[in-house]
């Protein structure tokens, strides 16, 4: 803890005077800290985990979208930013861990609970709002724009293809059942990636990681947080997260007022939804299998595994 308060008041100006560990995402962790005036949050990525160098190579190029998107959008106020640094930075580190420091938003994350009806009503407001923006904004938007690349895929394959008797025996017995359906599925991503790269879809900017843990009420606003997924992209990267909720349609027309002219795109549509089921796998095979966990965290790992494999064949 005392390096924390040493790296935030070296980088922030912030003279921390207590921490409390708060209940964080599978990629990240989370602290609320306090100095003499106010309180804020710090997001912490360790290093020594094989999923923070993905999640933390473009801090520096979404960022500075994030902060212009405050300042020049009707999203002021439902967005979280992270504060710049002494030296201008967006973010700092030391050999442990990637630090972020935030306002501290008083309220609770949506999580397990349904949205309310006010509640999908702004969300709309705030998805619609945000998609009226794309590459001719002020900033450089070219590192964040989607090339339907995929670049864990071969990877994925090889390891389930090669490597599967190296694997821990209760993760090996999980995978097995599913690995036809997995190659399957890789198969069709391949095939989608290589035709919505030379198809000429629109592009906007997206969050990319719509559930309900990045989503937060405060007081009676819905705010949008955690955007390390922020990209230049075609509008189903946002919507693949909301076209099974029982609320969709209530959701389109608020968001048809507005994007007059949409229409689901279904080959992008199904691009999102599989990539986003082998990048969820591959991700809880990284922290299986490389990673350093305790006992609990091996559990809670497996079960999202588990689950992720559910709805591979879907």
């Amino acid at each position: 803890m005392d390096k924390m308060k040493k790296i935030v008041k070296e980088n922030y100006h912030v003279d921390i005077e207590n921490i409390v560990k708060q209940k964080g995402g599978w990629a990240s962790l989370a602290y609320k800290v306090f100095d003499r005036n106010q309180s804020y949050f710090l997001k912490v990525y360790e290093k020594r985990r094989a999923s923070t160098p993905n999640l933390t190579a473009l801090i520096d190029k979404y960022v500075p979208i994030m902060v212009w998107i405050l300042n020049n959008t009707r999203l002021k106020g439902k967005i979280s930013v992270p504060f710049i640094t002494r030296d201008g930075g967006y973010k700092c580190e030391d050999e442990d861990g990637i630090y972020l420091l935030y306002d501290y938003i008083d309220g609770e994350t949506i999580g397990n609970r349904d949205l309310r009806g006010d509640q999908v009503h702004q969300l709309a407001e705030i998805i619609t709002e945000l998609h009226l923006y794309g590459e001719e904004i002020p900033i450089e938007t070219a590192t964040i724009k989607e090339d339907f690349y995929v670049p864990f895929l071969q990877a994925l394959r090889d390891i389930l293809n090669k490597k599967m008797n190296n694997f821990p025996s209760d993760v090996r017995e999980l995978i097995n059942p599913h690995v036809n359906q997995i190659n399957d599925l890789i198969h069709t991503i391949e095939k989608l990636s290589v035709r919505l790269k030379n198809s000429e879809v629109r592009m906007v900017l997206c969050h990319t990681d719509l559930h309900y843990w990045n989503l937060m009420e405060s007081g009676k606003q819905l705010m949008l947080i955690d955007w390390e997924g922020l990209k230049l992209a075609p509008v189903e990267a946002d919507l693949m997260f909301l076209v099974d909720k029982p609320y969709f349609n209530q959701f389109i027309n608020i968001y048809q007022k507005t994007h007059s002219n949409f229409s689901i795109n279904p080959d992008a549509l199904q691009f999102y939804l599989g990539r986003r089921k082998l990048e969820d796998l591959w991700e809880f095979l990284e922290q299986l299998l490389f990673d350093e966990q305790n006992e609990q965290e091996r559990i809670m790992t497996m079960n999202y595994l588990k689950e992720t494999l559910s709805t591979i064949g879907q």
